[in-house]
């Protein structure tokens, strides 16, 4: 099955909560995906890198406040988001 990072926040959205702070692992999530585990934990670090989704120091992951709000704009349209650097600067 293609995965796509869309794909991967959507079932973060569902299975996670931000607020409640409720995680998953990545194993579960490539479980309910059908996809190998490295191909999610590349999408995984994207997000992450576009603070998207977080990783908690037990493995753990979770979407983000805004990678709720960005899923509910609810467009099908192509979203570009620029990955945060270290420090809070976009990397260009």
């Amino acid at each position: 099955m293609c995965v796509t990072r869309r794909t991967v926040l959507e079932k973060l959205a569902g299975s996670t909560d931000a607020e409640r702070r409720e995680t998953t692992t990545v194993d579960a999530l490539a479980s309910a995906l059908g996809a190998k585990e490295r191909t999610l934990q590349e999408h995984i670090d994207a997000l992450v890198a576009c603070e998207l989704a977080y990783v908690n120091a037990d493995g753990h992951v979770r979407i983000t406040i805004t990678g709720e709000e960005l899923l509910a704009l609810d467009t099908d349209d192509l979203i570009i988001v620029n990955p945060v650097g270290r420090g809070g600067d976009t990397d260009a």
